[in-house]
C-alpha cells in the first residue's frame, strides 16, 4: 500500500452464492502466529504437485472470492482461472462471497481441507485493513493462512458527479469546501472507503459516507447525482472512465495508468500527498503443503505473463507488476496489517 504519511485468479463455473499492526497480529503475536503457521505447513502431510496418477489437482478446485461479481477480485480472478482451467486440465469454480467486508470468505476458507482445491482470491481488505476495523476476527489473516501469490495491485480513481461541474481536483476541492457537510462520497469496500477518507482527510473536507455492497451498486447513484464522488480502484473506475460517464479527476499514484491515461497523478491534480494503492491476492488454509502453494504460485506466475492474458488484465486496469511469490507475500501481507491500521485509526473507523 501505499499513502500520502509514506510509500509504504478452466472455464470458470459460478458457484451459488447464498502504524501499529492490527489486533490479530500485532507485535509479537503477529511474529509467533507467522511461525505458527509456517510450522504447520511444514508439518502438513505431503501431496503430489506434479503430472501424473494422483497428482494435484485431483479434483475440481473452488477459488472463494471475498468481494461481489463484478468486482476488480471478481473479474481479474476470472481471467487468471480461465487460464489456469486449461493447465490443470480441471474445472474451476468461482464462489462469490461478497458482503461482510470478506469475514464469510475468510472463514469458509479458513476452515477448508488444506488440499489446495479450495482457495480465497480477496483484497487487501480482508488481510490489511479488517484486523484495524474489528475488535475480534473469527480468522487471522497470518495464522489461518498460507500467501500463495499477490496478482494485482492498483491506485485508485477520485470521479465526481458530472453534475457538479468540477472538471478539476482543485476545482472539486473548492466546491465542496463551499458546501460543507452537503456532499456525500460513496464506498462499497473497505479499501475505497479508506482511499475515500483519505482522500477527505487530506483535502480537509467535510463529507458524509454513504455505504454499498460493492462499488458497482453505487456507480449508478453517482452518475446520477445522488451521491457525489467515489475513489476507486482502477479495474472498478474503468469502465466509467472509458464511458465518460463521471469527471475522473485524480490517481492516487505516482505515474499515470495506461488503462486510465486521461486521468492525472495526484501530484498533478494538485493533491500530491494523494498516494495510495490497493491489491488482490491468493491464499490457501495453512496447512496446504508448500509444494502445492509453490505450484499454485508458479501456474498464476505464469499464467500471468502469457500474451492474451496479459492483454486482457491490462485491459481491465490491472498494473504491469510481476506477480508477487508465496514468502515475499506472507512477509508484505504482514507489513500491510500495520500501514492500514494507521490510516483507519487515524480515521477512527470501527466495525463491529
Amino acid at each position: 500500500m501505499t499513502t500520502g504519511a509514506g510509500r509504504s485468479p478452466g472455464t470458470a463455473t459460478e458457484a451459488p452464492t447464498d502504524g501499529p499492526r492490527g489486533p490479530a497480529a500485532g507485535g509479537a503475536l503477529g511474529r509467533r502466529a507467522l511461525l505458527g503457521g509456517a510450522a504447520g505447513v511444514l508439518a502438513a502431510p505431503a501431496v503430489l504437485a506434479q503430472s501424473g496418477p494422483g497428482a494435484w489437482p485431483n479434483d475440481r478446485v473452488t477459488v472463494v472470492t471475498s468481494l461481489p461479481a463484478g468486482s476488480a477480485v471478481d473479474v481479474t480472478t476470472r481471467v487468471l482461472t480461465d487460464r489456469l482451467s486449461q493447465v490443470w486440465g480441471k474445472p474451476i469454480v468461482i464462489d462469490n462471497r461478497g458482503g461482510g467486508n470478506g469475514v464469510l470468505a475468510c472463514e469458509m476458507v479458513a476452515r477448508a481441507k488444506p488440499d489446495g482445491l479450495t482457495l480465497l482470491s480477496t483484497s487487501a481488505m480482508t488481510h490489511a485493513a479488517n484486523p484495524a476495523l474489528y475488535e475480534r476476527l473469527p480468522y487471522d489473516p497470518i495464522r489461518d493462512f498460507a500467501a500463495v501469490v499477490r496478482y494485482n495491485t492498483s491506485p485508485f480513481v477520485v470521479m465526481a458527479h458530472k453534475g457538479l461541474g468540477a472538471t478539476s481536483l482543485s476545482a472539486l476541492i473548492a466546491r465542496l469546501k463551499a458546501e460543507p457537510g452537503q456532499h456525500n462520497f460513496g464506498a462499497g469496500s473497505v479499501p475505497s472507503r479508506i482511499a475515500g477518507e483519505l482522500f477527505r482527510q487530506l483535502a480537509g473536507l467535510d463529507l458524509v459516507h454513504v455505504g454499498y455492497k460493492g462499488n458497482q451498486q453505487g456507480f449508478p447513484d453517482l452518475t446520477s447525482g445522488r451521491i457525489s464522488l467515489m475513489a476507486v480502484d482502477v479495474v472498478g473506475a474503468k469502465p466509467l472512465v472509458d464511458t465518460d460517464s463521471v469527471n475522473a479527476l485524480a490517481l492516487s499514484d505516482t505515474e499515470r495508468h495506461p488503462a486510465v491515461a486521461t486521468v492525472p497523478t495526484a501530484a498533478e491534480a494538485g493533491l500530491p500527498r494523494y498516494l495510495f494503492t490497493t491489491w488482490s491476492g491468493l491464499y490457501a488454509p495453512a496447512a496446504t503443503p508448500p509444494e502445492v502453494v509453490a505450484r499454485i504460485a508458479r501456474d498464476i506466475t505464469e499464467a500471468a505473463e502469457v500474451p492474451e492474458v496479459r492483454a486482457r488484465l491490462e485491459g481491465l486496469g490491472s498494473a504491469r507488476r510481476a506477480p508477487m511469490p508465496p514468502a515475499e507475500f506472507a512477509a508484505f501481507t504482514a507489513s500491510e496489517i500495520e500501514s492500514w491500521g494507521r490510516i483507519i485509526r487515524t480515521a477512527g473507523l470501527r466495525l463491529e
